[in-house]
């Protein structure tokens, strides 16, 4: 059975996002999205509120499950049995920073880790989460970004 890991911080998940989790899920038996419970960041929603997205947007795949973790992405692969990390790129720019990252899990595992590197489809090449979250900020419709669930949480969240 082929498993592989999508993790990130997902605050919030975005079309984007979406894409890379639906063609994932296409590629593998089954694809665990881990959302990263990061201390180093501030995040917009909880980590629990960040999970509860993911599984309403989801919930159509089968085969994908929403855990969220703490500390190093290699450790929560080692839980999971899981040897294959998915991570999408935008652009060039992503690719450099993805590909030091990758290399270094492959280092610091005891087993072997691979990363799959899916493109973003075109139509998401721009966008991020931190764009969502400023044009969020200020009241403008992000319906084009992210999910109707999750464009709601938005206006909830900035009082809209």
């Amino acid at each position: 059975m082929s498993r592989a890991i999508y993790p990130g911080s997902f605050d919030p998940v975005t079309y984007g996002h979406l894409d890379i989790i639906r063609r994932s899920s296409a590629m593998f038996d089954e694809v665990i999205v881990g959302v990263l419970n990061n201390s180093a960041k501030n995040p917009l929603f909880r980590t629990e509120e960040r999970e509860q997205m993911l599984v309403e947007v989801t919930e159509e795949l089968a085969n994908v499950s929403v855990i969220s973790f703490d500390g190093l992405l290699v450790d929560f692969m080692r839980e999971q049995d899981v040897a294959v990390i998915i991570r999408g790129l935008r652009a060039v720019t992503d690719f450099e920073y993805e590909l030091q990252i990758a290399q270094s899990n492959r280092k610091v595992s005891r087993e072997t880790v691979d990363t799959v590197f899916l493109t973003t489809s075109i139509e998401y090449a721009y966008l991020s989460s931190s764009i969502v979250r400023e044009y969020a900020r200020y009241g403008t419709d992000v319906s084009d970004f992210v999910p109707p669930y999750v464009a709601q949480k938005l206006k909830e969240r900035f009082s809209l």
